[in-house]
Parts: C-alpha cells; structure tokens; sequence
C-alpha cells in the first residue's frame, strides 16, 4: 500500500514537471525540468509494478540532478536547494526498508537501494558543504589612509552637530565624532526611546512611512512625522520640548505619505535695523519673532515656518507662516502633489521640489524647482524642466503656468555654496512608461543630475544617467559632494547614486565623468507609438547586475521555480532597458532601484564609499485605455497594481517579479552592504546583508541578504550604521571590510537613515523606525537613541 501512494505522489510530481518541463523547453528554456518529469514518471511505473529498477533510476535522476545543479549555480546553498530538495526527499524515502521491501522479490539485489542511497548521501554531503559557502561575497578592504585632512564637509557646524538631511549640504553623512570604534561598538545601549504617537491607521494609503532623519542643532533634535507633525526632542533624554501639527489630513490620491525630514535655518545676526528701510524693518523684527526655525514640508502642498525654540508658527513667512506650494499649476487635483522632502536652505532662499504621483494622469502639477525668499516666501526663481531656459518668476497674478506634468525632482538636494551650485537629483516626465509626446527639453533633462544657480536657478551643467527612461529611473537620492584626490590634485567631486546601481563620479564644476564613461547598445522593440535609445549610459563605477537568465530563476521548490523559468521565457526580456510591451515585460533592476532615496555614505578622509544595492525584478504590462475599469471609490493610490494613465492611450500594471507562492522569481540574496574606492572607482568589498527573521511566519534568523530601503551613515571611528532591510535591526559595520559588528533589535520597520550627534561628552546614535507600507514592514512611531554606557 505505501508503494502504491508513493507511486500516485511520484506520478502527480512527475505529470507536473513533465507538462512544466515540456513547455519550458519548447521556449527555449532548459530540458531537465521535462527529463526529470519523465524520470519521475516511470519511476513511479516502475514503483506501482513493484520492479526493483525503480531505484536504480531514480538513483540516476538524483545524480544527474546534483551534477545539473552544481553546474548551473556552483556550490550555492540557497540556489541548490529548490533544484534538489525534493529530488533528494524522494530519494530518503525510497531508501526506507519498507519501500524497498516490496521490491526484493525481482531478484538480484536490485532492491538493495545502495546506488541510491549512496546518490542521496553525495547530494546531502554537497548540501551541508554549500552552507558555508557564499559565492555572492566579494571579500576585501577598504584604504584606512586618511588623505584628505581636515576634509571638505561643506556647511559644517561643528564635530557633535547634525544640521541637514545629510548632516550638511554636502549630503555625505559621515560624522567626524569618533567615541563609537569597531572595538567598543558591542557595548552600545538604549539611551532613550520616544513615541511620536502618528501611527499608520485603516484609512491611510499604502505606502504610509516613517523616513525621516532627525536633525540636531545644539541640545535639540528636530524630526516630522508621515502626518506632518513637527516635533522637538531634548538630544539627551529624548523629552518633548514641542510639536506642532499641520493637520494635512487624509487624501486617497496621496501616493506617499511621509516625510523625510525638516528644514533648519538661523536667521543672520541682526544689525542695527534702518527704521527708513522697509526690508529691513521686516527682516529685524522677523530675526526676532523666529531667531532660529524649522520649515515643515506638507502632504498637502504646504511649507510651514515654525519658531525652532517654541513652535509656534512664523506669522511674517508667507501666508501667515504658510506658503502654499500649488501656486502657478496648470492642472491642480488634490493629493497629486506634494513635498516629502525637505527644502534646503541656503543665501537667504528655501530651494523646494516636489513630488508629483507616478502614472495617474495626463493633467498633473509641473516638477518645478523653485527659490523662495526664506523671510517673505517670494517666489525669487523658477526652474522648469520643460521651460529650462526661462527661471525668472513667471507671472502667476497673470494666469502664467508651469510645464504640465515636466519632470519632477522628489529628493533631497545638495549645495555647494562655495561654487554657488544646487544639485537636484531629477525623475521622469509621468506617465513613466510612455515616451511620446516629450519635448526635447524633458528629454534632456528626464532621469539625470542638473546643476542650478543658488542665485537665479540658471542651468549650469545636466548630467543624464538614462536616456528616454521608459522605466521609471528617476534619479532617487541626493547627490553627494566630496573633495577626491585625482593624480595628486583636489578635484570637487559628486558622487551620484541612481536606480540602474550606477554610481557617477563626476567633477562638480561641470558635470563630466572623472572617468570616461561608456554608452552600451539598448534592446529596442518599443510599442509603434514610442521609440527606445539605440544606448544607454554606464559609469565606470556601478553596481549593476548581470542580465538575469533562467539559472538565476528561484523557488521554494522546483515547481516554482519552473514556472518562474517559464515566465522568464514568456514575458518580454532582452536584458536591462527592455522596453515596455502589451505582453508583458521584466524590468530589471525594477524601479524600487539598486539604490534610492537612502543614497550612499561617503568618508571625506578616507576618500570610500558604503552603500546598501538591492536587487529586484519588477514586471509592467502596458494596458491599453479602452480595458481599464472604472475607478473604485474605495482604491487608494499605489505605485503597485494598476496606473491608470488618465488622458493617455495605455494604463500599466506593474509589480514585482514573484512566483504564484510570492516570493521572488531571482534567486537570492536581493540585499547587500558594500564598499567602494572612490579614488579608484573599483568595488572592494560586497557582502549579503539582513535576515528572514521578519519575512516568515517561523522567527528564522537566516542571513538570506534581504531587501531595503533607508540609507547609511558612517562616523569617523571607522563604523557605518543602517537599518534599512525588511528585518526589524539596526546595525553596525566595519568600514574596512563591511564586517558587522553589532545590531539592536528595534519594534518596528526601520526604513530610514541614521544619524549622530554628541551631546554632554556623550555620542548617540539616532534610528527612527516606524515602518514601511510599501515593503510591509512593521509600522510603529518609534524614534531610539544608543550611547555607550
């Protein structure tokens, strides 16, 4: 009876393969799934006449499937497993005396099982010999010279201070405090916890998160909240001094609801005011309504100047201490656009972006960047990437308007007040996908790094990291400035992360590679309407992955992982840059990007780099207007799923590349750390990063190397810290060699960038976690501050 049902189990399992396996092959894609169905299937003839050749058999199958395997993925753990486990599974059960017993009446010890348990004993040896392997790594380290002495850190305040996004204008964040080293980093404690209370709710849209980097001036710590509460902390203990709410309220249309932070300005010391002079009259008695503030970016299209010591509002700034950021659009609907990064402030101006929602319309705001007077809130300059050439302020009493739907700048911004440039990472004119009807000008400026001038927003250099991006490439984090020292000369340097895993080096003046950079053929095949660019931009130093082929395919078993090779097969995929189709096509990177707004951290001495690239296929499916449903009432606003495109002829659907149980069709690892020589552009170091402990229902700690999304920090005690992956840790590395050296389990989702600061002789580390709706990690309030005891 037990062969019997091990016979019925073998012949569905085979049927399966077999059918799989066949339509797999007839696509070009790989005969053994349809070898091994066939193997299975007479195995289990075999097994129900009760002949004894049923072993030997499949003891042949298990070695051709080891021999297979090993070949398409080496000693790969992670990858053998789905290509063998149940082959091997099988195998242990067919060695069972009661199996075999049934069989030794054919005679001639061909029941013995012997080749086969010697065929499953080789294939577990390989199995536990591939645990302690990682073919992924690179193994290497980093130049601890420190060549750059004091290093050019821009707007710098002080060693124990934390003043922007990035700590300064320069976005490096590197701090120069080195209490916490990588021989005492095991020692750091909880300081002290706070709760901000702004909790994602039932009614909030899906990617409700907490993204937000404190930033700290003198004893206090200044953060926002996804609801836009601004809130003050004591750096020491983490007490409330004051919050402040902007009741933005709840809109469904809002596709992000988050904020990554607040903007802070001191006002100069004030001289003794001429009472003749009306601006100056105005400008003393605003020092003193508002000596020192924060600027409150809104879900609602608003900027708020709040007093930094009592917050309350800045009465003289704008409208009553608000500006209001929808003003001079062409086409206004509510929670299409808004503000979730912070402006920054520099020469007296608030430089502000916006995002504007991916693929909902036709008829959506401008990606203007504009110049507001940080005092008054006039609008000083206007820089519109499809009107590039005019950034005088248009006429809005007059009826003017921005460039409809031009491309939009969603990140943060660095500056160079030195050089009087402000860098602004650039996205892609909406819809992403659909390439007709783009001016020369945002074709231009579409997915690219842009130079402005602080004082009157003239372009001075555009650097395009993908042409005619029909993939959704925007250019996702703030631009890194960095002094690097080139053939024995100080070059000022950017370093620009982007979604493709490029990461450009370039001189800051202008814009030009330090390196000669390439341009690679591209896939064509575009819909009749479009076109593609016959080549595509690749820098010299990138984190690109190879184009994916049917050995990179994953599963839980083999059965998934089939199907996700017939998929690969089916859906439209010539490498990276496979233009958008009605069948279907693989996106990959896909457009949750090797990086995006967590950018990279650089060390200004040491002259390297730490960054955290993520590897996930997406797919989009191009929809044509006439079959997109109606809208649900009740839908909320999502990257994921359908993009309706209003106005355009084609909708997309677009998600991430998954097999029918949900989990991704690329073998694993998705998520790195890693390290690079910025002097030499090479990759030093590479290593898996995060574990399964929060993607599973069992609480499995295995170092998978999971994705995320968050940025890093480094210090100059020679630690980076990130958070980041979709497991609830914060942790520590050392710089060298990306050996990790500490980590703190933290109660919610921990997508957001660290800092540091020092405070009373004391350095603490600053992680706000609060959850990530989009990735599904666990939401929360929570901001936590470490110090070593």
């Amino acid at each position: 009876m037990l062969n019997r049902i091990l016979s019925l189990i073998l012949a569905l399992l085979g049927a399966v393969l077999a059918v799989g396996g066949g339509q797999l092959a007839l696509l070009g894609g790989s005969f053994y799934y349809l070898f091994a169905g066939l193997a299975m299937l007479a195995t289990a003839w075999l097994l129900f006449r009760r002949n004894p050749l049923a072993l030997p058999l499949y003891a042949a199958l298990t070695v051709i499937t080891l021999g297979w395997a090993v070949w398409e993925v080496g000693l790969d753990w992670w990858q053998l497993a789905p290509r063998g486990g149940i082959i091997v599974l099988v195998a242990l059960v067919l060695c069972l005396p009661a199996v075999r017993a049934p069989l030794a009446g054919a005679g001639r010890g061909m029941s013995s099982g012997l080749p086969l348990m010697i065929a499953a004993a080789l294939s577990v040896l390989v199995a536990v010999v591939s645990m302690f392997q990682d073919p992924s790594a690179i193994r290497g380290e980093l130049p601890q010279d420190r060549v750059n002495v004091p290093p050019n850190t821009g707007n710098e305040a002080g060693d124990g201070e934390w003043h922007q996004y990035g700590r300064t204008h320069f976005g490096q964040r590197w701090s120069p405090l080195d209490q916490i080293t990588p021989e005492n980093v095991t020692g750091l404690e909880t300081a002290w916890t706070y709760q901000t209370g702004d909790v994602k709710g039932p009614d909030d849209v899906g990617e409700t998160t907490y993204q937000v980097t404190p930033v700290k001036i003198g004893d206090s710590l200044y953060v926002c909240t996804p609801h836009n509460l601004a809130i003050s902390l004591d750096a020491a203990t983490g007490e409330e001094n004051w919050r402040f709410d902007a009741n933005s309220g709840l809109n469904p249309d809002r596709q992000h609801q988050t904020c990554r932070g607040v903007t802070w300005w001191e006002a100069p010391q004030a001289q003794d005011a001429d009472t003749q002079d009306p601006e100056a009259a105005f400008r003393a008695a605003a020092a003193e309504e508002c000596p020192r503030r924060v600027y409150l970016p809104t879900a609602d299209a608003r900027l708020i100047a709040l007093n930094a010591d009592t917050g309350e509002v800045c009465s003289f700034f704008a409208d009553n201490g608000t500006l209001h950021l929808e003003q001079g659009m062409e086409y206004n609907p509510a929670g299409y656009y808004y503000s979730t990064s912070p402006p920054v402030a520099v020469d007296g101006r608030l430089i502000i972006g916006g995002a504007v929602n991916d693929n909902f319309s036709t008829q959506e705001q401008s990606g203007v960047i504009r110049a507001f007077d940080i005092d008054t809130g006039e609008l000083l300059w206007n820089w519109d990437s499809g009107n590039p050439d005019v950034t005088a302020p248009i006429d809005i009493a007059g009826g003017e308007t921005y460039t409809t739907n031009s491309p939009n700048s969603w990140s943060v911004f660095s500056v160079d007040e030195e050089l009087g440039f402000v860098f602004i990472p650039m996205g892609n004119r909406v819809p992403d996908q659909l390439g007709m009807g783009r001016s020369p000008a945002v074709e231009e400026h579409s997915s690219s790094i842009v130079a402005l001038d602080i004082a009157t927003g003239a372009k001075q250099w555009v650097r395009q990291t993908v042409h005619h991006d029909l993939w959704d490439m925007d250019v996702p984090a703030q631009p890194v400035l960095i002094d690097l020292t080139r053939d024995g000369q100080s070059v000022p340097a950017l370093v620009g992360p982007t979604k493709q895993g490029d990461i450009w080096v370039l001189d800051r003046r202008t814009g030009e590679p330090l390196t000669p950079r390439e341009e690679l053929p591209a896939p064509g095949g575009a819909i009749p309407e479009d076109f593609t660019a016959p080549t595509q931009p690749i820098s010299a130093l990138t984190f690109r992955p190879d184009p994916m082929t049917g050995r990179d395919m994953w599963g839980v078993t083999m059965f998934d992982q089939m199907w996700c090779r017939i998929q690969l097969h089916k859906l439209n995929y010539e490498g990276q840059y496979t233009p958008p189709s009605l069948e279907g096509t693989i996106v990959y990177p896909g457009n949750f990007g090797v990086f995006n707004w967590g950018s990279v951290a650089v060390d200004p001495e040491r002259q390297v780099l730490f960054g955290m690239p993520t590897y996930l296929p997406f797919t989009s499916r191009l929809v044509p207007a006439s079959e997109i449903p109606p809208k649900d009432a009740a839908t909320t606003a999502s990257e994921q799923g359908l993009n309706r495109n209003d106005g355009a002829p084609y909708g997309v659907v677009m998600g991430p590349f998954l097999s029918p149980i949900g989990v991704p069709c690329l073998a694993p690892p998705w998520g790195f750390v890693a390290g690079a020589d910025l002097t030499t552009e090479q990759v030093a170091w590479k290593h898996r990063n995060g574990t399964v402990r929060d993607m599973t229902p069992l609480p499995l700690k295995v170092r998978l190397g999971v994705p995320g999304i968050g940025g890093p920090i480094i210090t100059r005690g020679g630690v980076a810290f990130l958070a980041a992956s979709v497991d609830d840790y914060l942790r520590a590395y050392n710089l060298t060699d990306g050996t990790q050296l500490w980590e703190a389990r933290l109660p919610a989702g921990g997508q957001s960038t660290p800092m540091t600061y020092e405070v009373g002789g004391k350095q603490y580390v600053v992680i706000v976690a609060g959850g990530h709706g989009s990735i599904g990690t666990k939401p929360g309030d929570y901001i936590l501050a470490y110090a070593l005891p």
